[in-house]
Formats: structure tokens, C-alpha cells, sequence
């Protein structure tokens, strides 16, 4: 039987003992990148140890996709073979990381004299063994060992003379061998003076390497902190409605609305799709099949003669003023997202020229889509299956190439959880390759595991549950699973009260408590949240009949709003958007701590980044006024047990003097349900 060079498919030697495994984060097995922004602090844990006693020595390999070489970091010892370390993650980009390690014979030595030496016996067998490893120290150093010599080494002349290490370490070295100089020996073998030397020329003999070299896609700081606003720009004209006759809305109609959306907080005007709309089958008003004459249809109907994902609404505008949107935008601080709805009206452009790219029924009719009970007469789901699946994939980067050149770096995808997994790590690769500024939302309501399989394969944000957790027991649940599990590390949530697509039935009485206390927990439990426009900022809420969708939905009739209404949710909104900007503990989402509170409706949590310290105090019942005593940590925010402090509420400007950990509080939902503290000292 041959001894195996191989164990597990990796190349191995009986000469190395160290073991690293149970690596945190690494997401399976290290296929999918963790997420971070520039400046985060990346902590990585792992177990790491080895057969016998000796002392080992582990380090963090890491490096930049643009650096040539690896950047050590040593780990601590954690305790029970657990180590740590951390790097920040200092730029955009890609990161890769791995560990070294190995025996420490160096501390193994000296830990060994240490125990021999209290037990009263005599080490000078010990002591030699020593000088050979200072000698190792020397060549590490600089200098080189001549053989046969004991004293220190001569500067010959003509040589470029040593560094003052090899000096010191020849004289540690020669100290060693030296049976007349015994206690000095010792007392240099057991001090911080040997260890100081051992560390910083260490003995790497038979380092073991992890299996895997794992990453870090490092995106831009809006990937962690975002503010989004939802508009269909054929609803931005200001004029009064008229029915099917009514005035269609331009990208210039929705430059008039960029101060007051900016004005608002928002750094993200969403579009929901641009594109031509197909007559074919075309939906009227509530998604009637019988489309009455001027009636606008469904913009994710996408394509006709005039163009597909790739043109403009001719009645929008023209590129170049989408492109100027864009840019007046950028001027206000806001940046413009498409919605990339991959599917066709079936006047698109792609059912004529690649039949090939859709499922045919029997009969050879390309079938609808269909979501049972609903169906979307006006659609053609593309058929990811099909043969020429490779020209299919090549259109869709082709797509999203062209939407980047006019400016876009930010795309919200639509229903991206029915189309392959594989296509997506595809083309999000592919497309930050030259734009690697982009950024993707995944709309996806669908099984958790499909949801987290697509925030591991690129997207940098992802729809959640947010809109069905309504009680302080499933809200805490739900968050604690986002920021503590191992979904803290890919799954960026961006919260939403609703969409243009869903009115909860939380919503659906108009009760505007309801709508504060939604939009509230929204803009504070998540860095990055959004809201479906005026619809939400003027409360509309009557659904159509049994369904979690809007009556006289805007995605089948242009809408025009009341741009100048003004309420109480709209002050709210402008509100804590600005404090969110004031205030670096509401830029993250995963530096959450839940508050004792005992009431059950009452809900706490404190966000903290460095000394920005907030106390959010939230009364989950719009409709009762509820009392109760929090529990403040106050022993994380370095606070004592007999030491006041203050909590300045942000909303209100009230100030209140707090002392120890339980405080009172209370909250009327029809005056303001909530509390948003800032803790002062």
C-alpha cells in the first residue's frame, strides 16, 4: 500500500499537523462571496488545532483583486481552538482570503523552559536546542550561519555590514552555548526579549493552507445605505386627471418632481419599466382582458414595433432625455433604477425574430404567462430551457450593457427567482466586469432558500417579509434572523411597507397610525428601505375586493397625484430620512440589539456606530396607547448603574434624564408612536 500524497483531493504531507476548519463566514464551501461596503471591518473565525501539545501560530492571508501579493495578519486564540482576526475591507472590489498554519516550535520551546525551569531542573540540553532555533532566527534576519562556529560572526571588509538583529540574535545564539553564562541563559530564554524575536522571524516549518480561498465583494456605499422612491413617470404630469384621456406623464414631468423627492431624503428614483408596451392582448383599467380604446396597458407588457428592452416609451421621451433625467438626478444627489422585467408583450421585437427564446403549447401558440389563479395574457415569459440558450444570455448582458451606457447603475429585477440561478451569477459577473459600480435589486417574494440563493449569487439587495411581519414577536424573530444568523453576511434586506404590486392588508384599513408605525420601522431596522411613491405618502389603501392589490392599480391606468399634498407621514418621512443621514448608527442594518420591554406590543432596539448611540421606541398597536418599562443595555454603552444619562428624542426634540437600566415609557399611536433617542452623555 503506497503512503497517499492526497487526502480529500488536496495536496498533502504527513509533515503537516495543523488542522483549520469550521471557517466563519464561508458560504458553501466557499463558492459565494460575503458582501461589504468600503470601510467595514471583516472578522473572521475558525477552528484551528493540532494532534499533541505544542503551541501553533495561524495567520490571515488576504488581498485585493488588484494586488500582487498577500497581506499577513496574525489570528488571536479565541479559546478552545477557536481563532480570530480581522482586515477592513478598504475599497471596492473583490477580496480574497485564506489561513496559514502551523507548529510554533518557537513558543512550543520556550513554553517548555518555562515548565522545566519552575520544576527546578537543569536545561542545558534545552538550551542548545534553543541556539539552533536562533540560528534559523539569523538567516530569517539577514544573516548567515557559517558552519562550525560558535562566537558571533566578523564584518569582513568590503561586506555591506548585517542588520542589527543578526547582532543581537548571533550573541542569543552564542548566550545559549555557553555552559559559564547558564542563569543569563535562562533568564534570555524565558523573556519577552526571546519571544519579541520569535515573532517577528518565525519558524514556518510545514504550514497547513486552507482548503479554500474565500472572498469579499466589496460594493459601493449605497449597496449599504440607500433611500428609495417608486414613480411611474407616465404619472408625473401635474395635470388634473381626465380618464383614458388623461395627459401621459414625461421623464421632463419627472425633473419638475426631483426637488421635492430629494427634498424628501431619497437618493433613488425607481422606474418601474420604460420600455414600448405591446398592443397585443393589451390590459385595461383593474387588468380587465378588454382594453378600452386610449387605455395605456401594462408597462411590463414590454415591446412593440417601436422597440423593446433596449428603446423608450416614445411617449416618455427619447434617450437622450432619459439620459438628461439621469443627469439632473446626479444634481440632487439621486441616481436613476430601471426594472428589468424579462419578459415580452407578444409585439415584442424577440417573438418575431427568436420564436426560439419562448415555450410553444402543442398546438404551436407561444404560451402566456401564468401565475395560477392569475394569468397575463399580455406577457411571454422568456423559456430559459431553450436550445439556444447561450444567444439568449448574450442579449440579456447585451441589455443591460446599453441600459449602463446611458447612465443606469442600479437595476431592480423583477421576479428574478424564475429564472436560473446560474444566469444570474452570469451576468451580474459579467456586467460589473466593465460597470463594477452597478448595483442589483433582487424582487423576489418567493421560499427563503431561493431568496438567499440569489443574494449569494450577486444581488446586493433583496426584497424581504417585511411587509407580513406585523407583531413585535414575528418583527424581532425576522430580524434577528437576518442580522445575527449566517445571512448577515450575503443578504442585504431592503424593506418595503409596499409596493405598486402589493397592499397588505395591514394597510388596507387607511388607518394612519398604521402607516407611521410601518414606514417608521422600515426606515430604522433596515439601512436600505423604499416606498411606492404617492401612493404611500398620501395613504392609499382600498384594495381591490379579497386581494392584497390595489383598486384602480396605477400598473394598468396613468394616475395623477396631488404633488403638493402635504400630511402627517409625509412630514414623518422627511423627518427621519434626515436624521437617517445625520445619524451613522442608521446607515447599517446588522448593529441591531432588541430591548427588553414588557408589553408585547412595545418594541426596542438600540443601533449603535461608534458613539452614535439610538434608542428606538416603537408601539406596534395603532390603535391602543401602551405603556411599559424598558430594559436599556446600558452596561454596552459604557454607562453606569448609578450615572444619569439623557435621551434626546430626535422626532420631537424633547430631552428626558434616564438613570440604570429600567426606564418608563409610553406611546399613543394617534399622538406619535414612537420614540427615535439619541443618547447623550
Amino acid at each position: 500500500m503506497s503512503v497517499p500524497t492526497t487526502i480529500s483531493g488536496l495536496a498533502w504531507t504527513g509533515q503537516s499537523r495543523v488542522v483549520i476548519e469550521r471557517v466563519s463566514p464561508e458560504l458553501d464551501g466557499g463558492k459565494f462571496p460575503i458582501k461589504a461596503i468600503p470601510g467595514d471591518v471583516i472578522a473572521i473565525e475558525a477552528d484551528i488545532f493540532a494532534d499533541g501539545h505544542d503551541y501553533l501560530t495561524a495567520i490571515l492571508l488576504y488581498k485585493h483583486a488588484d494586488d500582487a501579493t498577500w497581506t499577513e495578519s496574525g489570528m488571536a486564540l479565541l479559546g478552545n481552538d477557536r481563532w480570530g482576526v480581522s482586515f477592513i475591507a478598504e475599497k471596492q472590489g473583490r477580496y480574497t482570503y485564506t489561513f496559514e498554519a502551523w507548529i510554533d516550535h518557537l513558543a512550543s520551546w520556550q513554553h517548555e523552559v518555562h515548565l522545566k525551569v519552575a520544576d527546578g531542573q537543569r536545561i542545558t540540553s534545552e538550551l542548545l536546542a534553543g541556539a539552533n532555533y536562533v540560528d534559523g532566527m539569523v538567516i530569517r534576519a539577514g544573516g548567515k550561519i557559517v558552519a562550525g562556529t560558535k562566537a558571533k560572526g566578523k564584518k569582513k571588509e568590503g561586506l555591506v555590514e548585517e542588520p542589527a538583529d543578526v547582532k543581537v540574535l548571533r550573541e542569543m545564539a552564542a548566550l545559549f552555548r555557553d555552559e559559564n553564562r547558564y542563569d543569563e541563559a535562562v533568564s534570555v530564554a524565558e523573556s519577552d526579549q526571546f519571544t519579541f524575536y520569535a515573532a517577528r522571524y518565525p519558524e514556518r516549518q510545514h504550514p497547513t493552507r486552507y482548503q479554500h480561498e474565500l472572498g469579499v465583494e466589496v460594493d459601493r456605499a449605497r449597496a449599504g445605505f440607500s433611500t428609495w422612491y417608486c414613480l411611474f413617470p407616465r404619472s408625473a404630469s401635474r395635470e388634473e386627471a381626465g380618464g383614458a384621456s388623461a395627459k401621459h406623464g414625461t421623464f421632463k414631468d419627472v425633473e419638475t418632481l426631483l426637488p421635492r423627492i430629494s427634498g424628501m431624503g431619497f437618493d433613488v428614483l425607481y422606474l418601474p419599466p420604460i420600455h414600448p408596451i405591446g398592443t397585443a392582448h393589451r390590459k385595461g383599467k383593474n387588468n380587465s382582458v378588454i382594453c378600452q380604446p386610449g387605455e395605456p396597458g401594462v408597462p411590463y407588457g414590454i415591446g412593440s414595433s417601436e422597440g423593446g428592452h433596449d428603446a423608450i416609451h416614445p411617449e416618455l421621451g427619447t434617450v437622450d432625455d432619459f439620459k438628461h433625467l439621469i443627469a439632473i438626478a446626479a444634481n440632487y444627489g439621486m441616481e436613476v433604477a430601471m426594472d428589468l422585467a424579462i419578459q415580452c408583450s407578444p409585439d415584442h421585437p424577440w417573438a418575431k425574430e427568436h420564436p426560439e427564446w419562448f415555450k410553444k403549447r402543442p398546438d404551436g401558440t407561444i404560451q402566456y404567462a401564468e401565475n395560477p389563479p392569475k394569468k397575463y395574457q399580455d406577457i411571454y415569459p422568456v423559456y430559459f430551457e431553450t436550445e439556444d440558450w447561450q444567444n439568449l444570455w448574450e442579449e440579456l448582458k447585451r441589455v443591460l450593457l446599453v441600459w449602463a451606457s446611458w447612465g443606469v447603475r442600479i437595476v431592480r429585477v423583477d421576479n428574478p427567482h424564475t429564472k436560473p440561478f446560474s444566469f444570474w451569477e452570469w451576468v451580474i459577473a459579467e456586467v460589473k466586469k466593465e460597470f463594477p459600480d452597478m448595483l442589483f435589486l433582487a424582487e423576489a417574494f418567493t421560499k427563503p432558500k431561493v431568496m438567499q440563493e440569489l443574494a449569494k449569487g450577486g444581488f446586493a439587495h433583496s426584497y424581504t417579509y417585511y411587509t407580513w411581519r406585523n407583531t413585535k414577536n414575528e418583527l424581532e424573530e425576522y430580524m434577528n434572523e437576518l442580522t445575527k444568523g449566517e445571512m448577515r453576511y450575503y443578504f442585504r434586506p431592503n424593506f418595503w411597507p409596499t409596493t405598486h404590486d402589493i397592499n397588505p392588508y395591514s394597510l388596507q384599513g387607511g388607518h394612519e397610525p398604521q402607516f407611521l408605525i410601518r414606514y417608521f420601522m422600515a426606515a430604522t431596522l433596515s439601512s436600505n428601505y423604499g416606498i411606492y411613491g404617492p401612493s404611500f405618502e398620501l395613504m392609499e389603501h382600498i384594495p381591490f375586493p379579497n386581494k392584497e392589490e390595489y383598486l384602480n392599480s396605477e400598473k394598468y391606468e396613468i394616475r395623477h397625484w396631488d404633488w403638493d399634498k402635504t400630511n402627517k407621514l409625509t412630514y414623518l418621512i422627511t423627518l427621519v430620512n434626515r436624521i437617517r443621514h445625520e445619524n451613522a448608527a442608521l446607515q447599517t442594518t446588522n448593529n441591531l440589539t432588541f430591548c427588553a420591554v414588557n408589553d408585547d406590543a412595545i418594541m426596542a432596539y438600540l443601533k449603535t456606530s461608534g458613539s452614535n448611540r439610538l434608542l428606538i421606541v416603537v408601539n406596534t398597536d395603532a390603535y391602543s396607547r401602551r405603556a411599559g418599562v424598558v430594559q436599556v443595555p446600558i452596561w454596552q454603552l459604557g454607562i453606569g448603574h448609578e450615572q444619569p444619562y439623557t435621551v434626546h428624542d430626535l422626532l420631537t426634540g424633547a430631552y428626558y434624564t434616564w438613570q440604570g437600566e429600567q426606564n418608563y415609557v409610553e406611546l399613543d399611536p394617534y399622538v406619535l408612536p414612537m420614540h427615535l433617542f439619541r443618547i447623550e452623555m
